[in-house]
Order: C-alpha cells, then structure tokens, then sequence
C-alpha cells in the first residue's frame, strides 16, 4: 500500500499577483518579528483570518479545517488543506505547506515541522479555541505560549501608505454600489431586490480595478421601515412603502480588506419627526468627523459626541459605539478593538490610522420618527486633521428619492 504524507509542498503553477507587493508583506513581517524578538517568542502561529491574510497575503476559506501561519526568525509558512490544492500557495507571499487528511491532527505535525518542538510560541487568545491550544500544548510543547493579540493588532491600525491607497479604493467601490442603490429604490420593490443591484455593481468595479484580484465577500444589507433598527439586520423581501425609511450598507471586499458606506434614505417623501431626527443626527455625523484629529483619544471623542445627543434629548436612542478601524476585517472575520470610538477605548489617533465615524439613532416603532437612522464615512487620519474618502452624499437633500 502506498504510504500516505502527513504533509508535503504542491506548489502548483507561478504565484499570482498579490494585491500588494511582496516589499509590503517582508515590511510587515519584519515589523511582526520585531514584536516576537521583544516577547521573547521564537515561533508565531497564527490561526485567524485577519492574521494570516495580514502577514501572507492569503485569506483562507476554512469550512471546517484548520489554517495557520507560523513565523519564525527566518521563515513565513502558511499551513492550508489539502482541499485546496496550490492556490494557498499561490496567494502566499511566502512558502506553504499543504496537510492532508490522512490522519487526524496533521495540521500540527505541519505546524510542528516549522516552529520545532520546546519553542516559545506566540499565540492569538481571540481566536484559538479552547480544542485548539490542547492541541497546540500538545503536539509543540511550547516552553512557554506567549499572547500575540494585542500587539499585532496594533501593527494592523497604523496602515502603510499602499494600504490606505487599498481603502480608498474600496471605499470608491462603495460608493459605486451607493448610487447603484438609489438608482433602483421606488415603491414596490423588494428590499433583496435593491441589495442586488447594489452588490452587482460593486462586484463589476472591484474586478474592473484589480482584474488579478480573487472575487469574494461583498455584500449589501439594505433595509426598509422597521428592519432599519438593528445595523446588521439582514435584508428580506420586504416591499418598499412611500414614506419607509430605508438603510443603505454596502460593503466591498477586496483582497480581504473591508470598505463601507452607510446611509439613511427615505422612499418618496420624510415626515417632520423623522427628518428632525434624521437631521440631528447628519448633525451629530458632522461634528464627530471635526473631532477625528490626532491626539485625540476615542473615549474622549465619544463623550463629546455623548454630550451633543445628550443637549437635544436624543442620547437615549443610540446604539453602540461611533465608529471603528478598517483594514483586514470582515463581518465574519477580524476587529481591531483597540481601535474604537466607545467610552472604554482610551487609544489616541494617530496619523495613518482609518477610521468610520457611524453615528445611529434608534427610534422604536409606534413612537414619531420610528426607525434607524445611520451615516457612516471614512476617514484616514492626518498630520493636521483627516481626509475624508466617503464621497456618496449624506442628508435629506440627496437621498429622499424613488
């Protein structure tokens, strides 16, 4: 019979164009084994998303199995399954190995094969199960594990220079599915009607920019009348209703990098208490980007924007915090926490760091003005303030329509 591998190198095909050069990736690499070099790690393995795509430049799909990346003081390894043959390799910057299913845990043999045994490893507590550090204990017999969350999702706020050109990229993306969007509200339609043409259209400009790109992820959550309450509710086959207010979210997903742009609408017509509230809160939306300066920390920027809702009655109806990071993030992957506009996250802006600013008023039904109201742009801070990316246009004046 013939043997089977625990784990071996497919290297199918030439590598393909990344979405950054591999100058990016060695740059971020360098940063990452500065970070060990000062935790006294020797081996850095990486089980999540955001991670691994950060480091490699590959963004794995996992359906069940286990991916990983492990750095150490001269090697950058993705480990991937082999359901998915050469193109982990091919979207990695650096080597692959590829473990197969032969028998159970082969994913840590491979891991084992690159970080050696009795290492100091570096770990992430956000997403390594409880299952998964058993294993990891297990089979490398660390020294001693070290956290690597926190520290690398620091490096991932401040974004390079190609980063930032990445995200302004996909913010244009959203835009594009914005007035997609708008063009197709009228009364009758379906809300998952509205959402495709919103999410077609983006899916045509992202492969129109980056036509070396792989396609996936993008999405649109439109919402009308009471479904505008939550800001992940999904969309349904609702009938859009003259006076409905109306959520619009559209989100492109390029190379793993998430963009957004987030609207209030009204079909046809907006009655006065929805439009007062709807006008404070493009208010609120105005002066929170004014605060986005560097020096100024997030907790500080939220007690201000706090004590503007808190002067005009409205403090009670928001909802969660006025904005957060972007970079390698998904709604189904990554966050960096650190980076937040709540009253808990002390971290001061700092040029180079992209952030929303995403005031939402909730309005529960029955009551004047019912719904979710939610702006939402994007802003890379500067030396002297910020830059606005989101160009689609917020307020009643642009987005009563249909």
């Amino acid at each position: 019979m013939t043997a089977r591998p625990d784990m071996y190198r497919f290297h199918n095909g030439e590598k393909a164009p990344l979405q950054f050069p591999v100058a990016e990736y060695e740059a971020r690499i360098a940063g990452l084994r500065k970070i060990m070099e000062q935790a006294g790690v020797t081996a850095a393995v990486f089980t999540s998303m955001h991670n691994i795509s950060y480091y490699s430049g590959f963004t794995y799909c996992a359906f069940g199995r286990p991916y990983g990346l492990v750095v150490t003081a001269d090697a950058a390894v993705t480990i991937s399954a082999g359901i998915d043959a050469g193109q982990p390799w091919r979207r990695s910057f650096c080597d692959n190995i590829t473990y197969t299913d032969w028998q159970r845990d082969n994913f840590w043999r491979a891991i084992l094969s690159v970080s050696g045994p009795c290492a100091t490893v570096g770990y992430e507590s956000d997403h390594l199960t409880l299952l998964q550090k058993g294993k990891l204990e297990a089979f490398l017999q660390p020294a001693e594990m070290v956290d690597l969350y926190e520290p690398t999702m620091r490096q991932r706020m401040h974004k390079s220079a190609a980063e930032i050109e990445m995200i302004r990229a996909g913010a244009a993306v959203a835009d594009v599915g914005g007035y997609a969007i708008r063009d197709a509200i009228r009364e009758g339609v379906r809300e998952i009607d509205v959402a495709m043409a919103g999410r077609d259209a983006m899916e045509l400009e992202i492969a129109k920019r980056f036509p070396d790109a792989e396609y996936r992820d993008t999405w649109v959550w439109f919402q009308s009348g009471i479904n505008t309450d939550g800001a992940h509710n999904p969309v349904t086959a609702r009938k859009l209703q003259r006076g409905d207010i109306l959520s619009l979210n559209t989100f492109p997903m390029i190379s793993g990098y998430y963009t957004a742009l987030e609207r209030t609408l009204f079909v046809g017509e907006v009655d006065p208490d929805s439009l007062k509230v709807w006008e404070a809160n493009v208010a609120a939306h105005e002066y929170g980007i004014s605060l986005l300066k560097s020096g100024a920390s997030c907790a500080e920027i939220t007690h201000k924007i706090n004590a503007f809702f808190e002067e005009r009655d409205l403090l009670q109806y928001r909802t969660f915090g006025y904005g957060h990071s972007f970079g390698v993030l998904s709604h189904y992957y990554g966050r960096e926490a650190g980076l937040e506009l709540r009253e808990d996250i002390d971290t001061v802006l700092e040029p180079g760091m992209v952030i929303s600013m995403e005031p939402m008023l909730t309005i529960a039904e029955d009551n004047p003005g019912a719904g979710g109201y939610r702006e939402h742009d994007i802003l890379v801070i500067t030396e002297d303030g910020n830059e606005n990316i989101t160009g689609y246009p917020y307020g009643p004046e642009f987005n009563v329509v249909g």
